[in-house]
This record gives structure tokens, sequence and C-alpha cells, in this order.
């Protein structure tokens, strides 16, 4: 695990320009991992302020003491061009210096309309291999194309198409962009309205997949130009919902195999920045199958950091010098757990899975995202949690 990596000489470094007291924006307040990012950050003593969008009552990370100041700004989603203008402003308007992207749709907007931010030396893929990377059909072609598993896979063009599937229930229905777009059919009646339903919400039709029955793994990087700054990886151990989501506790591991799939492909479209590939491990095979490709920081990230791969300040030096040196050791075993919102969210849907989370909650030996010196952020996560609670029991 103790690779070297080859020193890439990039021109102009940032740090040229704004010495190293740099002031850093960081987006998507709302995430727990912007909340990672910030606390990574901001206990190294650097100038953080975050951001969010104007619908987010409550971004969790304006509440933490690492954060200097906060800015809202439009929905990047629905106007990325204006979203990028704006924040172009207010980084110009605060003196922002270092911009750290955090969710899909801000790198995807920022992606497109690169030419923006080109003074701020943002690590980030091409559009062509983002674009990619963000389809799950196109991932799953490149993978295929590159030798590394995955899930039987059927594009379609219309309902009619359905009806041409050989592959025994249940399957798994995805959105071809984005998160939160997975749904598992058990009959054809179940995949002809889950296929309809993500069809009119995004526009293009989902493709059909076989189901893997397995454990979650995740491939975590930060790479120059195709070549490896850091890497990571995880088993989930728990996730939300249940069905198949962001990990709510998982833990570090190391396996060759694992390592190989996730530097292949993202060699392969010389990736730029960050990005995770997610794999489920096959319980009939043993083998791991790519599920997708996550091209932006993950929710996981904590874990990461607590493992001796800080991703955040690797990136911000990424920015400021133009290179890093190469990270490929950490800490192997070490389990996180996300206790609030996410992982007590489980308990409510499925109360007989309290037990697991009582005995990890106190466990001394499982870190947790919860900081006393910065606890702003997890009394909103609990207050959060409590209300959804509340309104479950009403």
């Amino acid at each position: 695990m103790n690779n070297k990596g080859n020193s890439l000489n990039i021109s102009c470094p940032i740090n040229n320009r704004i010495g190293m007291n740099s002031n850093i924006l960081v987006t998507d307040a709302n995430y727990k991992h912007s909340l990672g990012i910030i606390r990574s950050l901001g206990s190294k003593s650097l100038n953080v302020s975050c951001g969010s969008t104007y619908f987010n009552h409550l971004p969790i990370s304006f509440y933490s003491n690492y954060v200097k100041s906060t800015f809202f700004y439009p929905n990047p989603q629905k106007y990325p061009k204006k979203f990028c203008s704006y924040l172009k402003k207010i980084m110009i308007k605060n003196k922002i210096d270092i911009l750290i992207p955090v969710g899909y749709e801000v790198f995807f907007a920022i992606s497109n309309n690169i030419k923006i931010f080109e003074e701020y030396n943002l690590p980030i893929a091409s559009t062509e291999a983002f674009q990619i990377a963000a389809s799950k059909s196109a991932t799953i072609s490149l993978a295929n194309s590159l030798g590394i598993p995955g899930p039987q896979t059927i594009e379609i063009d219309s309902i009619e198409d359905l009806k041409k599937i050989k592959l025994d229930f249940p399957l798994v229905v995805k959105g071809i962009y984005g998160a939160g777009f997975v749904k598992y059919a058990y009959n054809f009646k179940e995949l002809e309205y889950y296929v309809k339903k993500i069809h009119d919400l995004q526009g293009v039709f989902p493709i059909v997949q076989e189901y893997v029955s397995g454990d979650g793994y995740g491939f975590f990087g930060l790479f120059n130009k195709g070549s490896p700054r850091a890497y990571f990886m995880h088993k989930r151990i728990r996730e939300y919902p249940i069905t198949g989501g962001p990990s709510t506790c998982a833990q570090s591991i190391y396996d060759k195999q694992l390592l190989s799939y996730g530097l292949k492909i993202l060699q392969k479209l010389n990736w730029n920045g960050v990005a995770m590939v997610e794999f489920k491990k096959d319980n009939k095979n043993g083998d791991y199958k790519i599920m997708e490709i996550n091209p932006k920081f993950w929710g996981s990230l904590d874990l990461a950091i607590a493992s001796g791969v800080d991703f955040p300040y690797l990136f911000y030096e990424m920015i400021l010098n133009g290179d890093v040196k190469p990270h490929f050791s950490y800490k192997i075993g070490l389990k996180y757990m996300w206790p609030f919102p996410d992982d007590f969210n489980r308990v409510i849907l499925n109360p007989l899975k309290i037990k697991s989370f009582v005995i990890d909650l106190f466990d001394y030996k499982i870190k947790k995202n919860i900081e006393y010196n910065d606890i702003g952020p997890n009394l909103i996560q609990l207050n959060l949690t409590m209300n959804k609670l509340i309104k479950k029991l009403v």
C-alpha cells in the first residue's frame, strides 16, 4: 500500500498568486460530508466559508464553529449557468481564493461552465469524462470494455421494450443520472410503474439491471490528470435506505482486486479530482461488480479522513500548489458511524435494528461524526431526526 506516484509539473500554481493565507468556500452546506470537509480544513486554522441553495432552511454546516461566513446561491440543478455566475461574484466580492465543490449538481454545473472558474485551478474532470461517470449506462459500458464485471444491464427506449427483458425478478430500475432514482421491481407491474415514474422525473428512460445480492464496497480516489494521488477503500456495514443508499456505518478495508478495478476505470477516464467507484461483492461468485461512479466528494468521507487519508486537505493542496505528494497508506479496520439522522432513520423504519445501533453508538472504539467542540451541526441533525420521529408517531 506504500506505492509511489509520479510527480506532475503543473504550471502557475495558485500558491504563487495568493500565498498560504487563502480564503476557502465549501459548497452544499446541508451535506454531512461538507461538514466533514469544513471540520478538516477549519481544524488546521484555515479560513473556511460555506454556501447553500435558498431552499435549504437548515444547512447544518452554517452552525459549525469553523465557518467564518455563510452564503446562499441559486439552485445549481435548475439554473446551472446562473449558479456559476452568481458563485463567481460571491467569490470575487468576498475575496475567496479557493473553491471546493461538494454536491453532484454543483460539480456538474461547474464542469459544464469551467471557463468561469478557470483562474481557480480547480481539479475537475473534463466534461466528457464527467458525463461518462455521471451516466450509469455509460459507466457500465465502459467497465465492460475494460473487463470490469457489472450487473446485466438493459437499456430501453420505450415501455414496450420491457416485454423483451429475460432477466429474473427482482429487477433494479435506475435513473441514468443522479442519486435517489433507484427502485426494486418484484413483478412486471412494478417494473412498468417504476420505469414510467423515473422517466417522468428525468425525461429519459432508466436502465434495468439484474439484482446483485451482496455487500457494498467503495473505492475512493484523488487524481491529477489520470495519475492517482490518494486512494481509500471501505465496506458498508449499514446503509439508508436499507435497499441501497448512503452508508450509515462503514469500515475501512484494503483489497487488491477492488484497487485494480477502481484505478483502471478512473485512469481510463484520465480523471482529475475526486471520485468514488461503487461496487457490490456478488454473493454468487465473490467478485466485485461495479454499480456506478460518484464523480464528486462522497457521503462517507469522514471515514477516510479518520483513517488517515485527508481528502479535503489534499484537494486543497492540489489547488494551492498544482499537485500533491502521493498518499497510499491508511488505517485498516476502522469503523465509523453517522448516528443522526442517517443511522437512526434505519431504526425508525425497522425498530428490530435498534440493538446494533445502540451498541455501536456507545462503543468508544467506533468513530462518529459527533464533535463536542463543534456540536452545533450535530444538534441540528438531532433536531431533524426528532422531528421525523414525531411525524412518524403522530
